[in-house]
């Protein structure tokens, strides 16, 4: 896998130094040496400053994932952190409190630029498909969720992720990354209300086909800003340009009484030029001490008990190879961001990765907020600078201090946020120049793994076709006995995977 190639891998877009990788530095402190800082070529103020931005970049799952399992009852009318009305405040707290303790985890120990949180999709998944089945709680829900952790836990200690890691071919492992830049980029434009679905067409430009509101001019200004800083080899490119943007937010909000997006299905008055999902707003106090009802949520017999062995089963299956695939492409793509591979193509520390990593899915559950995966927004950090644990422990820090500042993370809109995903896209986009598009072998299945993970809006997704479809062709060319025999074992596991529905229809 290529990454000297790549601008963000050789400098981070704040930086004013050549094209080349920082030579690194005798430590000058007990801090440095532990997190090898100058080792690295980075600096403690480069480690806050992409540490910052990562939680700035994914910030906005503390106000999501309650609106995603906050909302939703389970089979006994019951909403999670107890009680029959929504509590969202208790689940915007769990969320921020497991998030931060994981963060921290990663950076101290697995000393790896790497934020964790809440996973989309899986939360969706227990909102939509889990918990209104007969007789399943929240705390059933939870439980599977924990299981699947503890699974995913063994596979970590037994060796057998990591194998499975070392047993991607290279070319695979960069498709991924550039796969993951689309998506992520996808996601910033979307969110951000600069493309949108329309009743024609999967997306269209702005709300109309064109760009119409305030809130898409911050976006604009955001991503403007944060270019022609990168350009410009300004120190905090990403940081400055989102700090900007959400100071221009609030001032239009301010001024002009915005409002929120709406597009009137609730009964309320439509506001389609409204702001994606914060409210831009100062007001009130920045202090809210936190609810931490959802946590000790759990009890993995109940979940067995509703949906039986069986179907319990195919729940934890799901949620087992979504996240067992999802964290394997996000740390190939923050390495490659960072150019933090050793001189083997290997990532340090990569089996304290993942086990914090599964630890993430066990804490999610016994947290009741649903399982926590390895974040894709913190190439955002790596982009702008950060290189070491020190910046995961700054972003699980500032998750803490979240439980206690909601107000204030509920200050920067999607807009504002957004841009450093666009930016961050951009750079992971620079890998694609490694894979031979020449040679069939490789081409399929990359542009497969590239263009499906934001087309199905699912890395799992990408990845499970690249890798199916490099067994299939390696197979009818002859070249069966050159694939590793672990890949067969993926590319069988991902045909499940894609025919979970009819088997859930079957035994749910």
């Amino acid at each position: 896998m290529q990454a000297e190639s790549s601008p963000s891998s050789s400098s981070s877009p704040g930086s004013a130094a050549p094209t080349a990788t920082p030579s690194p530095q005798l430590p000058r402190s007990g801090l440095d040496r532990f997190f090898r800082i100058s080792e690295r070529g980075s600096t403690v103020a480069r480690e806050v400053r992409g540490g910052l931005v990562t939680f700035f970049a994914m910030c906005y799952i503390v106000v999501l994932n309650p609106l995603i399992i906050g909302t939703v009852p389970d089979s006994t009318g019951q909403y999670l952190g107890g009680g029959t009305e929504p509590n969202l405040a208790a689940v915007a707290a769990g969320t921020a409190l497991v998030a931060g303790v994981l963060t921290i985890l990663m950076g101290a120990w697995a000393k790896f630029p790497l934020a964790l949180a809440t996973g989309l999709g899986l939360n969706a998944f227990l909102a939509y498909s889990v918990v209104p089945l007969p007789g399943m709680t929240w705390a059933g829900a939870m439980g599977l969720v924990a299981i699947e952790g503890v699974l995913v836990l063994i596979l970590v200690l037994t060796g057998f992720r990591k194998a499975v890691f070392d047993a991607v071919p290279p070319f695979m492992k960069t498709a991924i990354s550039v796969g993951i830049g689309l998506f992520i980029a996808f996601i910033g434009l979307y969110n951000a209300r600069f493309v949108t679905h329309a009743a024609g067409t999967p997306v269209q430009l702005g709300n109309d086909g064109s760009l119409t509101g305030w809130p898409t001019l911050v976006f604009v200004v955001g991503l403007v800003l944060m270019f022609v800083l990168w350009v410009r080899k300004v120190p905090g490119a990403i940081l400055i340009a989102i700090v900007a943007a959400t100071l221009l937010a609030v001032v239009l909000e301010r001024v002009l009484a915005i409002g929120a997006y709406s597009d009137g299905s609730d009964g309320s008055a439509a506001n389609t030029s409204g702001w994606s999902m914060n409210v831009p707003s100062l007001d009130g106090s920045a202090l809210q001490m936190p609810d931490f009802a959802t946590l000790l949520t759990v009890d993995p017999l109940a979940g067995f008990t509703a949906a039986g062995v069986v179907g319990a089963s195919v729940i934890v299956f799901s949620l087992l190879l979504a996240d067992f695939f999802d964290t394997m492409g996000t740390m190939v793509a923050v390495a490659s961001e960072g150019n933090l591979l050793d001189e083997h193509g290997d990532i340090p520390y990569a089996q304290r990765i993942l086990v914090v990593d599964s630890l993430g899915a066990i804490g999610g559950g016994i947290g009741g907020v649903s399982s926590n995966t390895s974040y894709v927004e913190s190439t955002s950090g790596v982009a702008d600078g950060a290189r070491t644990g020190l910046a995961a422990v700054v972003t699980g820090l500032a998750f803490l201090l979240t439980t206690f500042l909601s107000p204030l993370v509920g200050a920067v809109p999607y807009e504002a946020a957004t841009p450093a995903l666009v930016m961050v896209g951009f750079l992971m986009m620079t890998q694609v120049t490694s894979i031979d598009f020449s040679d069939p072998e490789l081409a399929i299945p990359a542009f497969l793994t590239i263009i499906l993970m934001p087309f199905a809006y699912s890395i799992t997704v990408g990845m499970g076709a690249g890798f199916i479809m490099y067994v299939l062709i390696r197979m009818v060319r002859g070249k069966a006995r050159e694939v590793h025999w672990l890949m067969y074992l993926i590319a069988v596991l991902f045909v499940i995977y894609f025919l979970r529905g009819a088997l859930e229809g079957l035994f749910l």
